[in-house]
């Protein structure tokens, strides 16, 4: 028997891979079916049903190719209506793999086809349950991204409330709760970044179990503090609930080679983007393609993807590390930006080497930057961290722009000014730098290392919140 936990880091995403005497069983999917089908043919096992708790928002799972590839069963709870073969399960229905059962547990409030499913042995203890983004470690599942006209997120919170206490709060103290996400996610509030735990030290250490909580403190503690959810979480869902393009298909084109003189040319179509994935060192050292944007594969990525790109089919050429091609496209499709046609072939020093000319964003040390406040040099100087960190500790006369609304903050930016941007670490402040230098804004610096570095630098701090408390 095997239980394992597939953590992805940047979605922040757990799926698991579930094997008993030759049958196999995966819970919530990425996009990508080669891993799963790998690790069934190493255990000689055949993959016999994919069970999903509920239709994503910020990912798209790979149910339908891995079902087609193997012929496994899909498996959603109650209320799930998509548009390919399913097996709608019940609440309280049983499914066997191998030697060991799991039973679906309709846990309707995140969203209302929401389901967990608790494992049972063959001796019959329940030592797991995977609970989707019904119970998550530290925290609940946001219970507004499924309101309609006719279910409000208080309706939606009422039912989360109701399954928390009715199907999960009493199985046995020692299961081991399995979720879908952890910390970084958006499909909740502050999640921990501990990957699972015992259902009885949640019970003690999770404010939404607390025992003596009524219906009513639990409807406002789950609704209050909830931010905006990325732009792409819609379009999300609605292709889970459809046939997609194969990623087979997508890592095929998307991995499509293209000569500088030819990505030079389809780079200035409008209907185009360039996405510059690599390190930040080498971005900042070498520069970029004019016109790209900066999104570095290496930090989270596809999640930055969504919430910037605001068309979910817009025509996508990158520029990635060797050998890293076949990564960047899967990550793309991960968050449903199949339109990927192909990569700069030979990278940047093809680039150069064809006599194309590159675009830098200028870069100074946190110590610069300080001295260059402390003189009065600087005239805009912008952190673009979430407000919740912006509110929690920041430099003395600088203004917050946060990234994730850069585009409907755009207005307020005047290309003829110079503006220099940082961030916590220096990631996302060279994804603002290269999105300000693409529309127009040719003085725009970056702070090399970010508030980390600016801290230690002697400039003048607002006093520390605790960011728990600007939930």
């Amino acid at each position: 028997m095997k239980v394992e936990q597939l953590f992805t880091g940047c979605l922040a995403e757990m799926a698991y891979y579930l094997h008993s005497n030759g049958e196999a069983a995966i819970i919530d999917p990425l996009r990508e079916t080669e891993p799963y089908i790998e690790m069934a043919k190493a255990d000689g096992a055949k993959i016999k049903y994919v069970f999903l708790t509920h239709f994503h928002a910020d990912f798209v799972s790979g149910q339908v190719d891995l079902a087609k590839k193997t012929g496994a069963t899909i498996v959603f709870g109650p209320n799930a209506n998509p548009h390919y073969d399913i097996h709608q399960g019940k609440d309280g229905e049983t499914f066997k793999i191998g030697d060991i059962t799991l039973k679906l547990l309709h846990t309707p409030g995140h969203t209302m086809e929401s389901s967990s499913y608790l494992f049972i042995d063959k001796e019959g203890n329940t030592p797991y349950v995977f609970t989707g983004d019904c119970l998550f470690i530290g925290d609940v599942g946001r219970p507004d991204l499924a309101a309609k006209s006719d279910l409000t997120q208080d309706d939606l919170a009422g039912h989360l409330f109701d399954s928390l206490r009715n199907k999960i709060m009493t199985l046995p103290d020692d299961t081991i709760v399995y979720p879908n996400h952890g910390a970084g996610s958006a499909c909740g509030k502050n999640m921990s970044s501990d990957t699972f735990d015992t259902l009885g030290n949640q019970k003690k250490t999770n404010y939404a179990l607390r025992a003596d909580m009524t219906k009513e403190e639990f409807i406002k503690e789950v609704t209050t503090g909830l931010k905006q959810p990325p732009q792409y979480f819609p379009n999300n869902v609605k292709m889970n609930k459809g046939i997609n393009t194969s990623i087979d298909e997508i890592l095929h084109r998307g991995t499509t080679p293209i000569d500088a003189d030819t990505f030079k040319e389809m780079s200035e179509q409008e209907d185009i983007l360039v996405i510059d994935t690599r390190s930040k060192e080498l971005y900042a050292e070498e520069g970029t393609v004019p016109g790209a944007w900066y999104i570095g594969v290496d930090g989270n990525f596809a999640p930055w993807v969504g919430a910037l790109v605001t068309n979910i089919d817009q025509k996508i050429i990158f520029i990635a590390e060797g050998g890293r091609e076949h990564e960047v496209v899967t990550r793309f499709s991960r968050v449903g930006y199949d339109n990927t046609l192909g990569y700069l072939r030979g990278g940047i020093h093809a680039w150069l080497a064809a006599g194309h000319p590159v675009s830098k964003i200028g870069s100074i040390s946190a110590i610069q930057f300080a001295n260059k406040l402390k003189e009065g040099k600087i005239e805009h100087a912008l952190d673009v961290r979430k407000e919740s960190e912006y509110l929690s500790e920041h430099v003395v006369g600088v203004e917050n722009f946060p990234l994730d609304f850069i585009h409907t903050n755009f207005a307020e930016i005047k290309p003829d000014k110079e503006y220099i941007l940082h961030c916590a670490s220096g990631y996302r402040s060279l994804i603002a730098a290269s999105i300000f230098q693409a529309n127009g804004v040719k003085n725009v610096t970056d702070v090399r290392g970010g508030f980390n570095d600016i801290k230690d630098s002697g400039v003048r701090l607002t006093d520390y919140v605790c960011p728990t408390t600007l939930l």
